[in-house]
């Protein structure tokens, strides 16, 4: 096998791994055991053990299925970068990071964590001038975030804060809601325990 292809079958094989541990955290995640998320797809317990494993390989399709059923966006599940494998698990370079949402949510976000696993996760969210998010339910997590750019209000309990670069907020457990009240797209670094991705 020339050597450019071999390097291309272990990205493969990283990648698969990394989705693998990043469907069995996101399932996790929304407390969904295997046997509950086998029926959701019409599969069995043992092809989707099979797949969190990266023994078997799902198709988009089967991809499409999971997000829905996990209440994830499809997005979360690609852009597994294989990168230098001194850095997996660990580093994110900026040109790897994965899209999450679109523009036309007014809400577009990137994962900065390497992947799903772990206590929490970190997002770059960039909210675009006049979007806004109704009251969010209440969610089992505490979130906090740095205003990086931009104009960012949040209202937690009922009480609104307007929030301007270099402040920041906390909460835990509580139904939130945010809008970008200003002219130009408010950047936040955003970090959730445990991950909702």
């Amino acid at each position: 096998m020339p050597r450019s292809s071999a390097r291309l079958a272990v990205a493969s094989i990283h990648a698969d791994a990394g989705l693998a541990a990043d469907l069995r955290a996101l399932r996790k995640s929304r407390r969904v055991t295997l046997a509950e998320l086998a029926l959701k797809l019409g599969r069995s317990v043992g092809w989707v053990s099979q797949v969190e494993r990266g023994i078997s390989r799902p198709s988009i399709d089967d991809l499409k299925a999971i997000a829905a059923a996990l209440s994830a966006p499809l997005s979360l599940l690609f852009g597994h970068q294989a990168g230098d494998e001194r850095e997996r698990g660990v580093i994110v370079r900026s040109s790897h990071r994965r899209a999450l949402g679109s523009a036309a949510t007014g809400l577009t976000e990137e994962l900065l964590s390497p992947d799903l696993g772990g206590s929490f996760e970190v997002l770059r969210s960039e909210f675009a001038p006049g979007a806004q998010l109704g009251r969010r339910s209440l969610r089992a997590t505490e979130e906090a975030g740095y205003v990086v750019s931009g104009v960012f209000e949040i209202e937690i309990d009922s009480v609104w804060h307007r929030l301007n670069p270099g402040d920041s907020f906390r909460f835990k457990e509580k139904a939130h809601s945010w809008r970008n009240p200003g002219d130009a797209p408010a950047v936040v670094i955003w970090v959730v325990s445990p991950p909702v991705y």
